[in-house]
């Protein structure tokens, strides 16, 4: 790391919190991998791995006194998994568009004391890095229930309600209590899905009246900017973020608001 990274990473890790954002709140996307290969389950698991990534974990996972920096020994469990959200493109109902896209790749962090994170990775103009860092273990949690449930399907977020589903087909199942509440704990079709969610987000798409107006992302209400200029994650999986500055890193703090479902 630089003098500033380094400067930039210990003033913010040694914060609580500088941005209290709705569970909901929505900004500058990662940018998305085009599509998930060897070649890229390999460079996400190279960037969760580096030494620096480790450097900074094992401050995150000390950052509430659960561990000493020197002492949670941060290690990289399983390999890459994909993560999708609801597409814009499904939400303005254009044709054959499915209904996720891929977001990034997630790999899962453990320290010594069992702690969990999830490393988002992404491409960026430098190569694929980790662009956030988000506790608990989310993303991993759901893709086994998901792939559990309905085989085969694809597993999404609708970051809107921090909702999980798992769609196949013409289904869409609920994969967590938000996702019940949406569609009931038996799912709906998809066509029936696209309707709802058309008619929550429809208005507020990237290019709208709504997100031209300042919504964030054209998706939700929009968070105030963090004092340092860096970005807010995509879909804001997060009660709280702390931003690493010159890194370009999120560290996010998920609430736990709903609870997986069998």
């Amino acid at each position: 790391m630089t003098a500033m990274t380094q400067r930039a990473a210990a003033a913010v890790l040694a914060a609580t919190a500088v941005l209290v954002l709705a569970p909901q709140a929505s900004a500058a996307p990662v940018p998305q991998p085009r599509s998930v290969t060897a070649e890229t389950r390999a460079a996400a698991a190279r960037a969760a791995a580096a030494p620096d990534t480790l450097a900074t974990l094992s401050r995150f996972f000390a950052r509430e006194g659960k561990v000493a920096p020197t002492a949670a020994q941060p290690r990289i469990e399983g390999e890459a998994i994909p993560v999708s959200y609801l597409s814009p493109d499904f939400v303005a109902g254009r044709a054959g568009a499915p209904v996720a896209r891929l977001e990034f790749l997630a790999s899962k962090a453990v320290s010594s004391d069992g702690q969990q994170a999830a490393l988002w990775t992404a491409r960026t103009e430098a190569g694929w890095q980790v662009v956030n860092i988000a506790t608990g273990d989310d993303e991993f949690r759901y893709a086994q229930l998901g792939a559990a449930k309905l085989p085969g399907g694809t597993v999404f977020r609708e970051p809107q309600i921090d909702a999980w589903y798992v769609a196949l087909g013409s289904r869409v199942l609920p994969l967590d209590e938000d996702a019940e509440r949406a569609v009931g704990a038996g799912g709906t079709s998809l066509a029936s899905y696209r309707s709802r969610v058309t008619r929550a987000y429809g208005d507020k798409l990237p290019g709208s009246a709504y997100a031209k107006g300042g919504g964030a992302g054209g998706y939700a209400e929009a968070a105030a900017p963090p004092a340092d200029g860096s970005v807010l994650p995509a879909g804001g999986a997060a009660a709280g973020a702390v931003a690493l500055g010159a890194v370009g890193l999120i560290v996010v703090r998920r609430s736990r608001r709903g609870r997986a479902t069998a």
